[in-house]
């Protein structure tokens, strides 16, 4: 039957080692990291692209302008891509009125299942220039999460990796120091000369 001794490192013992001690302390320092370093890594990480996401919102939401357009016609055989939010969508030759300019007439992205005659909502970059619809505050935080789960889990990696490390080492120096004390007190055991 096997009994564990919890905290035998920590002991002062005949038995322990110094690689037994750095070992334990190692194991505290990674507790800690993992623990609290983690989250705050994360939460940091979070808020800092939380501002970024927002700025870079605010800054599509007044270069972007919405239009009222009527589908006219697919333009040509174009193949379908993927929009923001996993929509599919073409490129298709949309008409629209401007009070004061007329009608105008051009090439943009319009949804996948978008029919000739349908009017939908088109997006224009200040140049004229059919693009996405700007990040909304769904896009701003799932960017926040990501980004915050992200660097949290990268630094408890980062930590256990390092652990591993610390370990490996640990583990090397215990072998030869066990190798040494053999080559030290097997001639006795074994009577055998050395």
């Amino acid at each position: 039957m096997r009994t564990r001794v919890r905290g035998w490192r920590w002991r002062r013992s005949p038995l322990r080692r110094r690689s037994d001690v750095v070992e334990a302390w190692t194991v505290l320092v990674v507790a800690v990291l993992i623990l609290v370093g983690a989250p705050l890594a994360g939460a940091a990480a979070a808020w800092w692209a939380h501002g970024e996401a927002r700025s870079v919102s605010a800054e599509q939401q007044a270069e972007r302008h919405r239009v009222r357009a009527e589908v006219v016609g697919r333009k040509g055989e174009s193949l379908p891509s993927v929009q923001a939010g996993g929509q599919h969508a073409y490129r298709a030759t949309v008409r629209w009125t401007e009070p004061g300019e007329g009608t105008r007439t051009t090439t943009a992205r319009v949804p996948g299942d978008t029919r000739p005659g349908e009017v939908v909502d088109v997006w224009f970059d200040s140049r004229g220039r059919s693009v996405t619809p700007p990040v909304d505050g769904t896009g701003v935080w799932q960017h926040t999460l990501t980004m915050g789960t992200c660097a949290a889990v990268g630094e408890a990696l980062v930590v256990l990796l390092g652990h591993s490390a610390v370990r490996r080492v640990a583990m090397r120096r215990r072998l030869t120091e066990w190798e040494r004390e053999w080559a030290r007190t097997e001639p006795e055991w074994t009577r055998r000369d050395a």
